[in-house]
C-alpha cells in the first residue's frame, strides 16, 4: 500500500501534510528524530495505515535504513516530502564554520540523501512526486543560514527535475514565506493543501515551486 513518506514530520507542516494525504486513503510513513514526536503524529492519524521510524536527517546510514524500512512496509511511496530544517535567527559572521555545516546538513544534505535513495525507484516505476518544504523567497540578513539552505533546496529541485522529470518524477518545492501557525496566513492545513495540489497536477501542468 504505497502512499506518502515524510522525513521530518512534526506538529506543524509535516503532520498537516500527513493528514491531508491520509484523507485521500493513502498510507503514511513518518520519519523523525524523536519517538515522542512520532507517537503524537501516529495518534493524530488514528485509523490510517501508519509506519514510523526514528532517524536523524544528518545520519546518512540511519536515514537510508529508515527509508528502506518504510519501503519494505508499504512499497515505493507515491509521494515523498522532505520537511526537515534548522530554523534560527543568525547573521553572516555570527556562526562558526561548524555551525553552518551542521545547518546545511539538515537543510540541504538530508534532502539530497533522501532523494538519492527514493527518487531512482520512483523513476524506475514510471512516476512519483518528490516535494521539499522550502522558504525564504528572498534572502533575509537576519536568517543567513536558513536563507542559504533554502537557496540550496531550490537549486536541488531544479537539478532533480533535470535528471528525473522526463522519467515521470514531479519534483517541486513549497516555499513558505512566513511563520507557520494555526489560523494565520501560514496555517499548516492551508499549506498542506499545496502539497496535495502538486501531487495531483497533470504532467503537462507541472509546476516546480509554489509560494505560500
Amino acid at each position: 500500500m504505497a502512499g506518502v513518506l515524510i522525513v521530518g514530520v512534526g506538529p506543524g507542516i509535516g503532520l498537516a501534510v500527513a493528514k491531508r494525504f491520509v484523507r485521500e486513503g493513502m498510507s503514511a510513513a513518518l520519519i523523525a528524530r524523536s519517538e515522542q514526536t512520532l507517537k503524537v503524529a501516529a495518534d493524530a492519524l488514528a485509523g490510517a495505515e501508519v509506519f514510523t521510524a526514528t532517524a536523524d536527517s544528518t545520519d546518512e546510514v540511519g536515514l537510508r535504513a529508515a527509508l528502506d524500512r518504510a519501503t519494505e512496509e508499504y512499497g515505493v511511496p507515491d509521494v515523498v516530502v522532505y520537511n526537515a530544517a534548522v530554523i534560527r535567527s543568525d547573521a553572516v559572521g555570527e556562526l562558526t564554520a561548524r555551525e553552518h555545516l551542521d545547518a546545511w546538513a539538515v537543510n540541504v544534505v538530508g534532502a539530497i540523501t533522501t532523494a538519492a535513495h527514493v527518487v531512482p525507484a520512483m523513476a524506475e516505476r514510471g512516476g512519483g512526486t518528490f516535494i521539499i518544504t522550502g522558504g525564504m523567497p528572498e534572502p533575509k540578513p537576519d536568517y543567513a543560514s536558513l536563507s542559504l539552505g533554502k537557496a540550496g533546496v531550490r537549486t536541488l529541485v531544479t537539478l532533480l527535475d533535470q535528471q528525473y522529470g522526463a522519467l515521470g518524477v514531479h519534483v517541486a518545492t513549497v516555499t513558505v514565506a512566513g511563520g507557520v501557525a494555526p489560523g494565520g496566513a501560514w496555517d499548516p492545513d492551508g499549506i498542506a493543501e499545496q502539497y496535495w495540489r502538486l501531487h495531483i497536477q497533470p504532467r503537462a501542468e507541472w509546476t516546480h515551486e509554489v509560494l505560500h
